[in-house]
């Protein structure tokens, strides 16, 4: 299983501003954009920290999951949530022919943690031996900034500005003021491992 996005946050669509007055730097001076490229590197990196910690988009794109197979028959866990919609799927056969597959054939069951990528038949078309699947999908609390829960929006400025006051100086624990906020929005996996 091999995941990537398609498409990522446009720099307009980031929370410089919110970011700049979290940090009180245009306190007293006219703000002359100078810090916007470093401002936007760290809430980059705490977006892509808290994203994986909690696998979950904050904010919606687009993103493309190729498989070998399906982990059941007839379904199968999406990697990140919320799943948006499921853009297409398409087959890739061992020698490179492609087939998209028809968008009444499956469905996404929502879930806060893990979705599921469900057939509304008997079972998900198979790719065949030495085949691959391709799903594309939008995934995302929302498309912007204004959209995203509120303490997710705050541990993500909270972490942000600890990757500017903190650049020289890389620890490998999350400020726990800032798992505190994301450990609600975590998977918990209950029950005995095989």
């Amino acid at each position: 299983m091999m995941m990537v996005e398609l498409t990522s946050v446009p720099a307009a669509d980031l929370p410089l501003e919110a970011l700049s007055d979290h940090l009180r730097l245009s306190s007293g001076f006219a703000d002359d954009g100078s810090q916007n490229a470093q401002l936007e590197r760290c809430i980059r990196s705490a977006l892509a920290v808290i994203e994986a910690r909690i696998s979950k988009a904050l904010f919606q794109r687009q993103f493309m999951l190729t498989l070998k197979a399906w982990a059941c028959q007839d379904s199968h866990p999406m990697p990140v949530a919320p799943v948006v919609q499921i853009d297409a799927i398409t087959l890739i056969a061992r020698d490179g022919t492609t087939r998209v597959i028809d968008a009444d054939t499956y469905v996404v069951l929502p879930d806060a943690h893990r979705p599921q990528l469900m057939t509304t038949g008997t079972a998900l078309p198979s790719p065949g031996l030495g085949g691959s699947v391709e799903v594309a999908f939008t995934a995302g609390f929302n498309a912007n900034w204004g959209g995203i829960p509120a303490d997710l929006k705050h541990a993500m400025l909270m972490l942000a500005a600890e990757f500017y006051n903190h650049s020289a100086e890389v620890s490998p624990q999350m400020p726990p003021y800032v798992t505190d906020l994301i450990d609600p929005y975590r998977h918990l996996r209950v029950g005995r491992s095989a």
